[in-house]
């Protein structure tokens, strides 16, 4: 008896303990710790203050890093060496983006190109000194998995395709120049998201993405239905030759930005409500009408502008061809922009890149880290809708055929 009621005892402790979110994350958070101080020593080859003829470099300080586990948010110190070679593996996903981050501020600075900002912060991220020939060493490995990622073979099928653009000031033939950064992302036939090329290019020319778009064919790029995009002419003109017969969305949202910018500011409510409620339509004959509707409200005041909505709004109309369950995520580039916020954000550091490979090293490295996380994370569209979709389509194409 006295034993069951031991057993029944410890049963409740464990499972307070367990049921404690902190209790779980003390102890991960120790057990990392110790990793990260071990691997230090291991990387210089002494502990601290140690004398040793062994001995390969030096501690120099830490940083405070969060990292997201399965039960919480651990914050950890972060040991440095002054080199700025140790690369924690703990961090292996994020290794690749904070390198690429640190390269492009010792680029900078050895190009003379920083601001007293970023030379302050480069030289707390990798120590007081280094050299052309660091930088090299450095480069080399990352620029190496950098290039197999982005040229990687593309397998299945490939039913959607969000493109989209970003700008960046580059140091390019002794001037700074606006770079456009493409970015195509894709759904798969299971469903999951992935980043499938990162470019950097002069502008959003059609002969850019023309070779943006004949680079993803010649990886294996097929089964691709349906593209989401802004409204760019050399975009669909290379759309038009290498996917021919392809849908094209354009993103309503940018569309109703451009609309609104041609109202005057008392007849933008109701013209965006009606616009909004063409875009919520239950189906593509349903969207039809009230667009046609609204046509015809904005021709007295607006003709020209209802010639505009006329003939350009049907290339929103493209998702009701597609099922509805998938409709609220490929009307919009939203998806992808939010990617672009990110990266944005991210590279903020970087006022001026000092060349154009500098560029795609970080937005690539950045855009692997997003890759990783949405192949390994939640489905992001149920793709067996769209097979039911084509199924329909072809069994009312044999209905109406007699």
């Amino acid at each position: 008896m006295a034993r069951y009621q031991d057993n029944k005892s410890k049963a409740s402790v464990q499972q307070v303990l367990l049921d404690d979110p902190g209790f779980l994350q003390g102890i991960v958070g120790e057990v990392l710790q110790r990793l990260l101080d071990s691997e230090i020593t291991a990387h210089v080859g002494a502990t601290p203050y140690e004398r040793s003829g062994d001995r390969k470099g030096y501690r120099n300080g830490s940083y405070p890093r969060t990292l997201k586990t399965r039960v919480g948010r651990i914050e950890l110190s972060v040991p440095r060496d002054r080199e700025g070679t140790f690369q924690p593996s703990l961090f292996a996903r994020y290794q690749r983006s904070e390198k690429a981050l640190l390269l492009a501020l010792m680029e900078m600075t050895l190009e003379g190109v920083s601001t007293r900002k970023v030379a302050a912060i480069t030289e707390a991220l990798c120590g007081t000194s280094f050299s052309k020939s660091l930088v090299s060493s450095l480069a080399a490995d990352l620029d190496d998995r950098l290039e197999a990622w982005r040229n990687r073979r593309l397998d299945g099928e490939w039913p959607y395709l969000f493109v989209d653009a970003l700008y960046q000031k580059v140091r390019h033939d002794g001037r700074v120049v606006s770079m456009a950064l493409l970015v195509v992302v894709g759904v798969n036939g299971d469903g999951y998201r992935s980043v499938l090329a990162v470019e950097v290019a002069h502008s959003e020319n059609e002969a850019d993405y023309d070779d943006l778009f004949r680079a993803l064919c010649g990886r294996g790029l097929r089964g691709v239905q349906m593209v989401v995009s802004d409204d760019h002419q050399g975009l669909k003109s290379a759309l038009i030759r290498n996917f021919p017969g392809v849908a094209w969305q354009r993103c309503q949202v940018h569309f109703a930005r451009n609309l609104l910018m041609k109202l005057r500011r008392r007849d933008r409510g109701w013209v965006m409500a009606a616009l909004r409620d063409v875009f919520n339509a239950p189906d593509r004959a349903a969207a039809e009408f009230r667009l046609r509707g609204l046509v015809e409200r904005l021709r007295s005041p607006y003709p020209d502008l209802a010639d505009y909505l006329e003939e350009e709004a049907p290339e929103t109309l493209s998702v009701f061809d597609y099922p509805e369950a998938h409709r609220r995520r490929l009307r919009t580039t939203n998806g992808l922009e939010r990617l672009n916020q990110e990266l944005r954000r991210r590279m903020r550091v970087i006022r001026i890149f000092p060349h154009r490979w500098s560029c795609l090293r970080l937005s690539a490295a950045l855009c692997q880290e997003h890759d990783e996380e949405w192949m390994t994370g939640k489905r992001y569209l149920d793709m067996t809708l769209l097979s039911k979709n084509v199924e329909g389509e072809v069994v009312e194409t044999f209905r109406r055929a007699g």
